[in-house]
């Protein structure tokens, strides 16, 4: 699976559309393509038993964030400060990606 066939990338500002954290913001920690799904910052947590390893000797309940559909979310426009859908646009021999409502470039 290629990158071109998502609509999100790595440290975008996003809003989840669907499901438990519908109409929440956070910023895109990980992007896993094969399953076309996004990490979240702060965003569908749950906690975690771990066994104790060299990196925690202690071992315990840990909160991780797991990951949510890409197609449940949408990336927040600068200008229009909601999550909209994007189009592709060729500016200087490059695609940029810019949002449908006001026209506004969503990369910098």
């Amino acid at each position: 699976m290629s990158i071109a066939g998502l609509h999100i990338k790595k440290n975008d500002l996003v809003e989840v559309i669907a499901g438990q954290e519908k109409g929440k913001t956070g910023k895109i920690l990980r992007v896993l393509l094969d399953e076309r799904k996004v990490i979240i910052e702060k965003l569908n947590r749950a906690k975690r038993h771990t066994k104790p390893s060299q990196k925690s000797p202690q071992g315990g309940i840990v909160d991780v964030e797991k990951p949510i559909a890409c197609s449940n979310v949408l990336v927040v426009c600068p200008k229009c400060n909601k999550g909209v859908r994007t189009s592709k646009k060729i500016v200087k021999n490059k695609k940029i990606r810019v949002c449908k409502k006001c026209g506004q470039g969503i990369d910098k």
